[in-house]
C-alpha cells in the first residue's frame, strides 16, 4: 500500500493541509481531531456515498472520541440549488451549532461545494473539512475554497471563497465509482496537463488508462501531481483577481454553459461537459491559429483512448443550439465588460486568458460537424 502524501495550501492564516493516500478515511480521526473545537461535529454527505463511505468515517470519529452527527442529502447535481441549500442549513441550525462548530463534507463536488458554502453563511462562517470521495473533487473542487450552488443562470453563480481546514483525498474510496464517474474526474485530472504541464498530460497519456481502470499508484500520482497545481496556483491568487487562477476554467466556459443548457441533469456530468469544453477551446485556439492543429489531434486521441467525450454530438438530440450555448456563456459570471472569457491555448501545457474573441469565431466553433 502507497505511503499518504501532505500539500499544504498557503494562504497565511487560512493555510491548510491537503492528505492524499490511500486507506485515509478509516484512519482520518487523528487527523480530524485537533480541528475540532467543539463537538459534535456534524458529518454533510448524500444518500449514496452515506452507504459506501460514511460507516467508516463514523467509526474512525467514534475512535477518536468525538462525538458527530449526520446529515444525509439527495444525491446529485440537484441538490446543489437554493432549496438544496435552505435545507441543509435548516439541518445544521437544528443541531444547534456554535461558531467552533465543524462541517465535515464526505462525497463529491456537489456536497463539498454545498456544504462549504453553507459553512460560510450558518452563523456567519463556522469551519469545515473536505473528505473528496470522487476523482473530480479530489483534484479540483476541494481544494482552493470556491463553494457555490447553481441557479436556473447559470452553474456556480451563487457563492463565496471560503477555505477549508484540510482536505483528506482517499484514493482508496475512487475503487467504489462507477467508470463513468471516474472518467468525469479524469477529465480535470487532464486539464491540468492541457493548461500548465506539457509533461504530465505525456504521462497521462501512458498511464491513462491505467488510472482509469484503477491501478492505485496512479491515481494517487495524478491525485498529488493535480493538488499540487492548483494548490501553487490558488495560493498566488485566492480570488481569481487575476488571470492565475482563471486558467483552471481551461474548457469550463463551453462546458458550463453546456451544463445550463441541458438542465444540471445526470444525461450530462460535469466532467463530460468539460472535456467537451477543452476540445472547444482548443478548436478554437486552431481556429484563431493560436495553436498547431497537430496539438488538437493529440488531445482528441488521448481523450477516445481512455473514453472522454470529445464533442456535444455526444449528447445525440438533445445537443443545445448555437445560440442558447451563445446566451448561456454572455450570462457567466467570468463575464468581464460585457466580453466573454475564454482560456485558450497556444499549446499543450499553453494556457492564457482572451477576452477579445469575436463571437462569431466562437459560432463557427459551436456549428462544426462532429469531428471524424
Amino acid at each position: 500500500m502507497s505511503e499518504a502524501d501532505r500539500l499544504r495550501v498557503e494562504l497565511g492564516p487560512r493555510s491548510y493541509d491537503i492528505h492524499i493516500g490511500p486507506g485515509l478515511i478509516a484512519a482520518s480521526g487523528p487527523l480530524i481531531a485537533p480541528l475540532i473545537a467543539r463537538e459534535p461535529a456534524i458529518v454533510v454527505t448524500d444518500e449514496t456515498v452515506a452507504g459506501l463511505h460514511l460507516p467508516a468515517l463514523e467509526a474512525a470519529l467514534d475512535a477518536a472520541g468525538i462525538a458527530h452527527r449526520r446529515i444525509v442529502l439527495p444525491p446529485g447535481e440537484e441538490t446543489k440549488n437554493f432549496d438544496g441549500l435552505r435545507a441543509l442549513i435548516e439541518a445544521i441550525l437544528d443541531t444547534k451549532p456554535e461558531r467552533r462548530s465543524t462541517l465535515i463534507a464526505l462525497g463529491g463536488g456537489v456536497i463539498g461545494d454545498i456544504t462549504g458554502f453553507a459553512a460560510a453563511i450558518v452563523l456567519r462562517g463556522i469551519d469545515f473539512i473536505q473528505v473528496p470521495t470522487t476523482v473530480l473533487a479530489q483534484v479540483d473542487s476541494s481544494v482552493g475554497g470556491k463553494t457555490a450552488i447553481d441557479t436556473r443562470h447559470g452553474k456556480n453563480m451563487v457563492g463565496a471563497f471560503y477555505q477549508p481546514r484540510m482536505v483528506l483525498a482517499d484514493v482508496s474510496a475512487l475503487a467504489t465509482l462507477p467508470r463513468r464517474e471516474i472518467l468525469a474526474g479524469y477529465a480535470e485530472v487532464v486539464k491540468y496537463g492541457l493548461l500548465g504541464d506539457a509533461g504530465f498530460f505525456a504521462w497521462l497519456e501512458e498511464n491513462g488508462e491505467r488510472l482509469r481502470d484503477g491501478e492505485e499508484a496512479a491515481r494517487q500520482r495524478a491525485v498529488l501531481t493535480s493538488c499540487r497545481m492548483k494548490a501553487a496556483i490558488v495560493a498566488a491568487d485566492e480570488r481569481e483577481t487575476d488571470d492565475a487562477r482563471a486558467l483552471l476554467n481551461l474548457g469550463h466556459t463551453f462546458g458550463h454553459a453546456l451544463e445550463a443548457a441541458t438542465g444540471f441533469g445526470p444525461e450530462l456530468l460535469h466532467g463530460e461537459a468539460i472535456s467537451i469544453g477543452m476540445i472547444q477551446a482548443f478548436e478554437l485556439s486552431v481556429r484563431l491559429g493560436l495553436c498547431p492543429a497537430d496539438d488538437l489531434a493529440r488531445v482528441r486521441r488521448h481523450f477516445r483512448a481512455v473514453g472522454l467525450p470529445v464533442g456535444p454530438e455526444a449528447l445525440g438530440n438533445r445537443r443545445p443550439g448555437t445560440e442558447r450555448l451563445i446566451g448561456h456563456m454572455q450570462s457567466d459570471k467570468k463575464v468581464r465588460g460585457g466580453a466573454i472569457t475564454f482560456i485558450l491555448v497556444r499549446g499543450i501545457g499553453r494556457a492564457f486568458v482572451a477576452r477579445d474573441v469575436a463571437v462569431a469565431d466562437v459560432e463557427a466553433v459551436l456549428d462544426r460537424a462532429p469531428a471524424a
